[in-house]
């Protein structure tokens, strides 16, 4: 007997790991696009809403005027609005910004001005940092796929934008979906079908890249995407689970 088949019938689990790393290989390796989500996919540190955040800091730096504790009691109101809001399916095509809370909770309370510094004040607490070697892992999948990000954000994208620049990867997507710009979340399958549309790519040629098996796979799956997740998310549908995006590059380019 061969060492290879006797490898095979004593340590079958091991060739079945091997059968099956080799074949999720292959259907990466056959996709066009990928589709990827931002947060805890290759941004991190966002979402700093803790009970104890500063947020008077950042609006004074703007050049805001109004007390410390009012300030931090209408950014804590406005993510409590949209946080609970965001779950709920009655919103998901139809999702409030962060204007919309302000107006929703303090009405004309506040002059259009006060309106901009409390609405760059919120994007700044909600916006994260892409770390440098996720902004390589980028540029290394960049040179095999076509990249689009597909993202969830409350406050409108400039201060995204500008971090994308930050990290030398604002020129690696080919397209771009932000929520705040439509209203649309995941895990409705409209923005993966539109960035399709834009991309002309087939779902069957497009693999999704992200955190959440609810949001991202359930949004893969309803618009017929396949996806693989990352962030130690796993789920049955998936195609496959990595630690990161890092472990998700090194697979790809991995010798096969």
């Amino acid at each position: 007997m061969s060492g290879v088949a006797s490898v095979a019938v004593s340590d079958q689990g091991d060739t079945d790991v091997i059968s099956a790393r080799a074949n999720t290989r292959a259907l990466i390796e056959e996709k066009k696009v990928l589709l990827l989500d931002m947060n805890g996919t290759f941004m991190f540190g966002e979402d700093r809403f803790g009970p104890d955040e500063d947020y008077a800091a950042h609006y004074a730096a703007l050049g805001g005027e109004l007390p410390a504790r009012q300030v931090n009691a209408a950014i804590r109101a406005i993510y409590a609005y949209l946080d609970v809001r965001y779950p709920d399916e009655q919103y998901r095509h139809c999702f409030p910004s962060v204007e919309t809370a302000i107006r929703d909770l303090f009405g004309q309370q506040l002059v259009a001005d006060e309106v901009h510094r409390i609405v760059n004040t919120f994007a700044f607490h909600e916006l994260g940092y892409i770390p440098a070697a996720y902004a390589q892992a980028l540029h290394s999948l960049n040179r095999r796929f076509t990249l689009a990000a597909i993202v969830d954000i409350w406050a409108p994208k400039p201060l995204w934008l500008r971090e994308f620049e930050r990290a030398g990867v604002v020129d690696l997507f080919a397209a771009c979906s932000f929520s705040s710009d439509h209203g649309v979340v995941k895990p409705s399958p409209q923005p993966f079908l539109h960035l399709l549309r834009e991309l002309g790519t087939q779902p069957d040629q497009a693999l999704v890249v992200g955190d959440s098996a609810r949001r991202d796979l359930g949004g893969a799956k309803a618009a017929g995407i396949d996806c693989v997740l990352v962030g130690r998310a796993e789920h049955a549908d998936a195609v496959a689970s990595f630690a990161n995006l890092l472990q998700l590059c090194d697979f790809v380019e991995a010798p096969a």
